[in-house]
């Protein structure tokens, strides 16, 4: 087969009529020839055929004598492979377009009507036949690569159109495939166990070239405990491989990640969505109920968390195996569009009205944002300005919700003071505000670490105690004791403190609304030992609070059941005393009978009123109880046991000793129920 075909000289081309048209091919649509691949070249080449129909027909001729398609394309391409070889661009007059490059071009463009048709799928290819065809597509681009460098050459142009269309058709194709087998993927939602993500996460090494990036690929053992689990099939995996390289050496590198990326982001936000994370606008988010954003906040942490921890080190796993000296770019945009719009509905949260019960789950976002700038770095290794445009991000959202936080707190402090209802709590039991108070810091201890961190980074000096509006007197000088170790303790220590003080204040004065100065100091007893009990049960409050602020309020529970023991029990211990009862050595009858009066008609009102009050801690209750016993019944049984011969045995006795000492102490444990109760005769 001749290598060349002779070219029609000038004077043929001047014999061609211009009435032929006829017999004039009909030109060819304008051709934009990219090459990726040589920077010597110009970036696009752009053929007019009708401006070349009119000047001279040596396309026209060459087709005319143009023999038929020969039936072997391995013989082609081996003249193919041959003349790419041969060409060199120093040639001062490079030989003309042999034939068999058009052969070439047709035979391939046969082939590829044979495969775009609905019926052939890229997956349903025998690996030969697959290889074969990326071949042919390598040696298309091969050629055209080669004669472009004669692109200057007027004899060129014709093949130069031809073999770029071809090369367009044969990309056009892989891309099509490459798009079905992208969009042909699994979403699996994986559980949110630690330790289940620790087993299948491969975490990407950072490297400083694509060199160590393709060098730290997983191994063997590690891709089989990874395996790309509900993405694609390890097949699907190397098609994509195979297509993606075949389309970047083609110059269509565009085309591909602009595929690569939109299939893999809807299979993100698909995934995303099936986590149950919704995209919001700030609107939205601003109008939904408390209730409703709970439920979101709680799906956009499983999100992120998942995202971060497995999802986006599957993503760049699978890049680094679809296209293994790109997929850092490839990765890189896909996690920033997701992390995005994460970011965007925590902003929406973080500007939302404040309240107490959003404290926690405000601490819920701020913990998962702090941990975003270490997998940011991870994420992120080749563009450094999408890391820190993430970061930048997360941190002022974080601020937000700091601040946010410290406000919170605030508010609680108002809440306090503002709680000045004169109604008195029944029985003089745990009053409602302590009990709030006291569940709320529980909770809030248990993000202790985040909330020091909170109100150190935070807090604003200007703050203080100007902040909350309230001029509250502190009577005790403990309160101002306590002034002092704040100013020498932790903000969020000192913050806890301030909290306490002022609830301890306002339980101070809702204690005398109570009439009965027996029934307050029950009721402060109530809530003194509900708080101790809660700081007890808590190591983070009690290491917080610190020995001297539990030994005070200690102490001050201990005044308040003496000063309890005082006001009742110790105007009863008067009727028992012995004084005034004797004249000249003798009982006066009568006086000793006015004191078993008094006695039993005092004893009957305390055990009538105090059966009613509410002691519902039981060690409590039963200390009372006990010291109550010890303070009464011995002085009682002597009393008794001196005075009670004085009486007539029979109906006087019956009269005036109403009670024998074990009635007392059986009427004593009925104490504090919190149900009044009749009195029956013991006897």
């Amino acid at each position: 087969m001749d290598l060349q075909k002779e070219s029609p000289t000038n004077d043929e081309n001047q014999k061609h009529e211009p009435d032929q048209e006829d017999s004039s091919p009909k030109p060819l649509p304008d051709i934009i020839i990219i090459n990726a691949t040589d920077p010597q070249q110009p970036d696009n080449i752009i053929i007019d055929h009708q401006e070349d129909n009119n000047n001279n027909n040596n396309s026209q001729l060459q087709e005319e004598s143009s023999p038929s398609l020969p039936p072997d394309l391995n013989k082609v391409s081996e003249e193919i492979d041959q003349y790419i070889s041969d060409l060199s661009p120093a040639d001062d007059d490079p030989l003309d377009v042999p034939i068999f490059v058009e052969q070439f071009a047709l035979l391939v463009e046969a082939k590829m009507e044979e495969l775009d048709s609905p019926s052939v799928k890229w997956s349903k290819l025998t690996e030969e036949d697959s290889n074969s065809f990326l071949k042919v597509v390598d040696r298309v681009c091969s050629l055209l690569n080669a004669i472009l460098q004669f692109s200057s050459e007027y004899k060129y142009a014709h093949s130069i159109n031809l073999v770029g269309r071809v090369l367009h058709h044969a990309m056009s194709y892989l891309e099509e495939e490459f798009k079905s087998l992208l969009e042909d993927y699994k979403i699996i939602i994986f559980p949110d166990s630690a330790e289940y993500v620790d087993k299948i996460i491969i975490k990407p090494k950072q490297s400083t070239s694509n060199q160590e990036d393709h060098q730290n690929q997983p191994t063997e053992s590690e891709e089989e405990k990874y395996h790309f689990p509900g993405i694609y099939s390890d097949d699907v995996i190397s098609n994509l491989a195979r297509l993606s390289k075949a389309m970047i050496d083609g110059g269509y590198e565009k085309e591909c990640c602009e595929v690569y990326f939109v299939a893999r982001r809807n299979a993100l936000e698909e995934t995303i969505h099936k986590l149950g994370f919704e995209k919001y606008s700030i609107d939205d988010v601003q109008k939904m109920n408390w209730e409703s954003l709970e439920r979101e906040i709680v799906a956009w942490i499983r999100t992120i968390n998942q995202c971060t921890t497995v999802h986006f080190p599957r993503e760049r796993n699978l890049a680094v195996s679809v296209f293994p000296d790109h997929h850092p770019s490839m990765f890189e945009s896909l996690a920033y569009c997701v992390m995005t719009q994460l970011l965007n509905f925590a902003e929406a949260v973080s500007l939302t009205k404040r309240a107490a019960e959003k404290l926690f789950k405000f601490l819920d976002l701020y913990e998962a944002l702090r941990d975003i700038p270490p997998t940011t770095d991870t994420f992120f290794p080749q563009d450094l300005d999408l890391a820190r445009e993430l970061k930048t991000e997360a941190s002022m959202i974080r601020s937000h919700l700091g601040e946010a936080m410290v406000l919170i707190f605030v508010e609680l402090e108002n809440s306090i003071n503002s709680d000045s209802g004169k109604t008195p709590v029944p029985g003089g039991a745990v009053h409602p505000l302590t009990r709030y108070i006291m569940n709320y810091l529980k909770y809030a201890i248990e993000y202790k670490e985040t909330l020091e961190q909170v109100f150190r980074e935070h807090q604003k000096i200007e703050r203080a105690d100007s902040a909350t509006g309230s001029d509250f007197d502190y009577n005790s000088q403990a309160a101002a004791q306590n002034e002092i170790i704040r100013a020498k303790e932790s903000p969020f220590q000192a913050q806890m403190i301030k909290v306490m003080d002022l609830l301890d204040s306002n339980l101070e004065g809702k204690s005398k609304v109570y009439r009965d100065p027996s029934l307050s100091m029950i009721f402060m007893m109530n809530n003194g030992r509900y708080i101790m009990q809660k700081i007890k049960g808590s190591n983070e409050i009690n290491s917080l609070m610190g020995n001297t602020w539990c030994r005070k309020r200690s102490s001050d529970l201990r005044q308040y059941h003496r000063g309890y023991q005082r006001e009742t029990w110790g105007k009863l211990l008067g009727c028992l005393h012995p004084e005034g009862l004797t004249v000249n050595g003798k009982v006066a009858k009568p006086a000793l009978k006015e004191r078993f009066k008094s006695f039993n008609a005092m004893f009957d009102e305390i055990h009538k009123t105090q059966s009613s009050w509410v002691v519902s801690d039981e060690q409590l209750q039963s200390e009372l109880r006990v010291s109550i016993s010890n303070m009464v019944i011995p002085a009682y049984r002597s009393f008794l046991g001196r005075f009670s011969q004085v009486f007539t045995p029979g109906r006087q006795t019956e009269k005036y000793v109403k009670y024998q000492a074990e009635d007392i102490e059986t009427y004593i444990d009925e104490l504090f129920d919190g149900n009044a109760s009749p009195m029956g005769r013991k006897l």
